[in-house]
Formats: structure tokens, sequence, C-alpha cells
């Protein structure tokens, strides 16, 4: 498995994966000194294509994915890519969409699983109640994402 790296908005992007597809991004604080590239297509493309989604210039993700996980975390995780850029929907909302809404839970910890920061857009989840719940990379993370995305209107301090 191989490492690629690039500076986001957000902090700096570690992106995993081998030539079948990426299995890992995860954001870390700090500036980077200079980006890390692969070889492989597929850290490439997906480099350039988390650089065209900050840039407002993406909305959909095309790389091959490779996320391991169990099969119900997989079954949320492929549900989360059908929300669409810029909306929101609810962990209840999501566990009635995968025909249980008693597994709301189970659906709230799967998400919180996701191993691909982003790409598999599970900050598009939120509370019922619209608030900012539940965000391994931190809340302020998932408000810029939903900002970013327009699924949120940015807060005024006027």
């Amino acid at each position: 498995m191989e490492e690629a790296t690039l500076q986001t908005p957000l902090g700096t992007a570690h992106i995993y994966g081998d030539e079948a597809g990426i299995s890992e991004i995860t954001v870390t604080d700090g500036k980077l000194q200079e980006e890390q590239t692969s070889s492989l297509y597929t850290l490439q493309t997906c480099a350039a294509e988390l650089k065209a989604y900050f840039k407002g210039n993406l909305r959909t993700f095309s790389v091959p994915l490779l996320p391991q996980g169990t099969p119900f975390q997989k079954k949320v995780w492929a549900a989360l890519c059908e929300i669409p850029y810029g909306t929101t929907l609810s962990y209840a909302a999501l566990a009635r969409q995968l025909g249980d809404i008693k597994a709301i839970r189970a659906v709230a910890a799967a998400n919180g699983k996701n191993p691909l920061w982003v790409v598999i857009p599970c900050h598009r989840v939120i509370g019922s109640d619209g608030s900012m719940t539940g965000y391994a990379s931190g809340i302020w993370r998932k408000e810029w994402l939903l900002e970013h995305e327009g699924a949120i209107n940015q807060l005024s301090l006027f």
C-alpha cells in the first residue's frame, strides 16, 4: 500500500491505496511542507479529485474505492455515497432508508468508522434537529464541508 499527501483547506490529507483503489483517506492538523505524490494512477487520481473538490470544481468522485469494513458498514457507506452534494440527511432518515429505524445507533457507529474522508460523504449526515453531531475529523471540519457544498448557510457574526 502506498501513501500520497496533499494540503487541503482543512489540514493535510493522507491517501492510502494501491493500483486497485483507495482504502483510506485521513486528515491531520498542520501545514504540509511538501506534498508527497505517488506513481500509482489511483492515488494520483484521488489527489487530483480532492484538489478539484476543494476548488469547487468537483461534486462526485470517480476514483475506485476499497474501504475495509463489515458488510453492514459497507452498506451504510454505500448509502452515504447516494446523498447528493449540497444536501444533508439525518441519522434517523438514513437508518429508515436502510430499512430499520431501530438501527440508528448502528448506522451512526458505521458512519463514524468511515475510512474515506470526504470521498464517502459522512459529513452530510446530521442530527434530526439539524445539529452537527458526531464527526471524527472534528465538527468544525464538518461545518466547513457543508458550507463549502452549500448545504448550510455560513454563519454571520454581524
